[in-house]
């Protein structure tokens, strides 16, 4: 997949610098044998079989992709990316006890630089199995902000909303959250968009709620909430409000087309109707949901049934431990055959679709689908790899044999990010990643 400079003089870094024309020839799209045309704004402009005659002379690269997948940009719709600093740290606990013995302690220590070399971690191991959109709710997310800018991938941004009740806190709240949307707004990268992220209905009152809420109409720009995680939490909710959480979000004026609701395992029938009524889109995180045993799978048929877009999520790494997309695939669709009984549910094709063109549609992104007009999002998987040989059907082979190793190249908007496997920089991620998360550790046992 070496690259092939028209002009000459190549030099290998140079792919990575800037947008150039370029044309992939010898890929895989739909099962066909096609090239693929990017012009310089980073825009599909053809698609088919041999239109490297019509191109070549165009295009200022050539990537010769000896018969790998071509695949849009997949996209993870719930994360904390800057929780790559926490891989690890605490496994094997309650929720709960998680969040609240070893979690929420150690947060409380976090700089905005570790948040920064945390969510450039997250960019690189994102890159690397294929991800070119995410969906982020953390904390400093201004240098989430600018660790996304300089990673080249595409992002929605919100703050973690959390008010606890309190008039006081919720006063901060809104203030961190407008700041954050206009910063945003400043750094005018249409790859980064804002969004309001109250962090679920159990640390967020109603009044906290109907802010962001009105908010995000304000702005026009999405939701990023937990939802119905736990049946602990929809019981406590019951008791405290007499009705359930989606009830309380629908009151608040949460529900909308432009919401993404994380995890959704509790939902009742009648609930998923009114996510498919009101347009929200349900992000499934399965991995994340087993290993903290929240004891029910998201209930994949009755959203389907009631046409809810539905996408997929990693959430973060300390609770996953990683953000491969394609293992993601591969759990959701093995965890609802398993705990619904029934082996027809979620068939790959549904799962490659939720990890594209749903996750892309959640939020609001113009990608998840190759074709012509469309940003080159794309993802070049390898044929030539133990995993995918033989390849019966190519779809079952992405989704059920697959991992993120996979992937050869990356393209967002029609930049290189990857090429064969190589990203600029990722020694320094590495080394900076790792010193800050133990000095994280470090500074939260001293405490």
């Amino acid at each position: 997949m070496v690259p092939e400079k028209n002009e000459g003089g190549y030099v290998m870094d140079e792919i990575f610098q800037k947008n150039y024309s370029l044309l992939i020839t010898n890929v895989k799209v739909n099962g066909n044998p096609a090239d693929i045309f990017i012009d310089e704004t980073g825009v599909i402009r053809d698609i088919g079989e041999n239109i490297r005659k019509v191109h070549k002379g165009k295009a200022e690269f050539i990537i010769d992709a000896d018969g790998a997948i071509a695949l849009p940009g997949l996209v993870n719709t719930h994360t904390h990316s800057a929780m790559t600093l926490l891989r690890g740290y605490a496994d094997d606990m309650f929720l709960h006890d998680w969040l609240s013995q070893k979690i929420w302690p150690l947060e409380a220590k976090l700089t905005g630089d570790d948040v920064y070399w945390g969510t450039k971690l997250a960019c690189l191991e994102m890159i690397k199995s294929g991800t070119t959109a995410f969906n982020d709710m953390y904390f400093f997310m201004e240098d989430t902000a600018r660790a996304v800018n300089e990673m080249g991938i595409r992002a929605v941004l919100s703050h973690g909303f959390i008010d606890l009740a309190n008039p006081d806190k919720r006063e901060l709240e809104c203030k961190a959250t407008e700041k954050l949307v206009n910063h945003i707004r400043s750094l005018n990268n249409p790859k980064i968009r804002s969004a309001v992220g109250p962090h679920a209905p159990y640390t967020v009152s109603k009044e906290g709620l109907s802010w962001c809420a009105e908010c995000a109409a304000e702005h026009k720009i999405g939701i990023h909430i937990h939802v119905s995680e736990t049946e602990k939490e929809v019981n406590d909710c019951l008791s405290q409000h007499g009705k359930g959480p989606v009830a309380v979000l629908d009151e608040c004026g949460i529900l909308t087309p432009r919401t993404v609701a994380a995890h959704c395992c509790w939902l009742d029938e009648a609930e998923c109707q009114l996510f498919g009524k009101r347009g929200v889109s349900a992000s499934h995180n399965p991995v994340s949901n087993m290993k903290l045993a929240t004891h029910r799978a998201m209930p994949y048929h009755w959203l389907k049934a009631a046409n809810t877009n539905i996408s997929l999520g990693t959430d973060g790494c300390s609770s996953n431990n990683n953000l491969d997309m394609f293992e993601e695939m591969k759990t959701a669709s093995l965890i609802q055959k398993f705990f619904w009984n029934d082996p027809t549910l979620l068939t790959a094709p549904e799962a490659l679709h939720m990890a594209t063109l749903a996750g892309a549609r959640a939020l609001g992104l113009p990608t998840g689908i190759l074709a012509v007009g469309s940003p080159a999002d794309i993802v070049l998987v390898t044929t030539r790899s133990s995993e995918n040989v033989p390849m019966h059907n190519p779809i079952s082979n992405i989704v059920y044999s697959c991992n993120g190793a996979s992937v050869e190249t990356v393209l967002c908007d029609g930049k290189v990010l990857m090429l064969e496997r190589e990203v600029q920089g990722e020694q320094e991620i590495l080394t900076g990643a790792g010193k800050v998360a133990f000095d994280l550790v470090n500074r939260a046992n001293q405490s």
